[in-house]
Order: structure tokens, then C-alpha cells, then sequence
């Protein structure tokens, strides 16, 4: 079984306006995944500090953040990181550069978790329709050239859509190539409104379970709570 989950910490900004990056490890040990991915996890300004440095999440945790070619300062590309637990296999990271307004971006790697070759992408969509459908348009051009490389390798997608209608927008576009695993409505964390986070999958992996993890930290850590899925491998 392999878990994954994702993220939207808000650069650890919970919903009582308290910035406690503390708070939102513990809330990923909570998750117990093996692979995250997180979005607004750099500040937005500046130079763009890590909400959480590498020193406070092995000091918290046994998650680490997979290297990406972008400044030191940051932990992701426009905020997007993905998490993985200390020893798997990390094969390769790199970002994508995603059409945009304003500045969007996502991040995919390739690894070995469990003995079963992934290919995961973490990704934090514009707020306007029109950039979302461009952006999921990109995703699924770079995750196709790169499953031309190693075709063996489920891909998951996973990140803040940022779309509320269920089937149509960006989902539509994901959904004529993805399996969308029905975790629920993670927004707002205060009064679950949308089910903006979503987890996408392709490939020789079943979803078992997926769901919302809504907990006392989780409700006040951010103001979206992770989802997260189960996978079985194939046979």
C-alpha cells in the first residue's frame, strides 16, 4: 500500500492568523504518507524563504524535501515542494514552467517507493479558468513526454486545482486521462465549502481509499485541510 497526500499550507499561516511551521509538521506526521506534495511553501515575496527548512523538518520529522534546481532559499518552485520520507529512492526532480497570469509553476519527480516506479507531479493552478485549462493542458503535455521515457511508471497528479465545478473547467481535461480519486471538500478548513485539492492517477496502481484529513491541528493549521489516497499496486 502506498499513501499519498497534498497540501495547501498557506505558508504555514493557520486560520487563527498564527504562522507556526511547527504546527503544520506535526500535522504532516499526522498525514503518515509517503509522499507529499505542498503548495504556498515558499514566502511570496523576497527572496522567498522555506516556510519549512530542511533543519526544522529533520529536527520534526523524517520527511525531506526532494532537490529542485531553483535558489537555495526556497524549498519548491512557486511554492510547490514534494515531501518524502528519509531512505526512498529519488530518482530524478525537476520543475515545469506553466503558462500563466501571474506566477504559476509545478514540480515532478521520479521515484521508487515500496519497489514501485512513480512518476508524481505536485502543481498549485491559476485562479482564472481560462490559465487552469492552459496549465493543465501543459502538465499533461510534459507528463506524456516523459511517460514516452519510461512508460512502466504510474503517474499521480496532485495539488490545488483551484476549480470548483466537479466535471467541468481543468477536471474535464484531467478526467479525459485521469482517474480523480474522490477525497471530498478541503476548503475552507473553518466551513468545507469546495473540494479545490485533488489526487489524480494513471497506471498500474488501484485507488483504495482517499479521503480528507480533518483533525483538530489540521482545522487550524491552514486554511485547507490535506487530502490523501490510498494506492494497491497491480498486479
Amino acid at each position: 500500500m502506498i499513501k499519498v497526500a497534498s497540501y495547501n499550507i498557506r505558508k504555514a499561516i493557520g486560520t487563527d492568523r498564527r504562522r507556526l511551521p511547527e504546527r503544520i509538521i506535526d500535522v504532516l506526521n499526522e498525514l503518515d504518507a509517503d509522499i507529499i506534495a505542498l503548495q504556498e511553501a515558499d514566502r511570496r515575496f523576497g527572496v522567498r524563504h522555506a516556510v519549512l527548512p530542511d533543519w526544522l523538518l529533520q529536527l520534526h520529522s523524517d520527511y525531506r524535501a526532494l532537490p529542485l534546481p531553483t535558489p537555495t532559499e526556497s524549498m519548491g518552485w512557486h511554492g510547490n515542494a514534494l515531501l518524502v520520507r528519509s531512505g526512498q529512492d529519488h530518482l530524478a526532480s525537476d520543475v515545469m514552467h506553466l503558462p500563466c497570469l501571474e506566477p504559476r509553476g509545478a514540480v515532478i519527480a521520479s521515484l521508487e517507493v515500496k519497489g514501485v516506479k512513480l512518476r508524481v507531479v505536485g502543481m498549485h493552478l491559476d485562479l482564472s479558468g481560462l490559465w487552469r485549462r492552459r496549465q493543465a493542458a501543459a502538465v499533461l503535455h510534459h507528463v506524456d513526454i516523459q511517460q514516452a521515457h519510461d512508460p512502466a511508471a504510474a503517474t499521480i497528479l496532485m495539488g490545488d486545482t483551484n476549480e470548483w465545478t466537479a466535471n467541468r473547467g481543468c477536471l474535464a481535461d484531467f478526467s479525459r486521462h485521469y482517474d480523480i480519486a474522490p477525497c471530498g471538500r478541503s476548503y475552507h478548513a473553518r466551513q468545507l465549502v469546495a473540494a479545490l485539492d485533488r489526487i489524480m492517477w494513471r497506471g498500474g496502481i488501484a485507488l483504495a481509499d482517499s479521503g480528507v484529513h480533518a483533525t483538530a491541528l489540521s482545522r487550524r493549521a491552514s486554511d485547507h485541510l490535506p487530502i490523501w489516497a490510498q494506492f494497491d499496486v497491480k498486479a
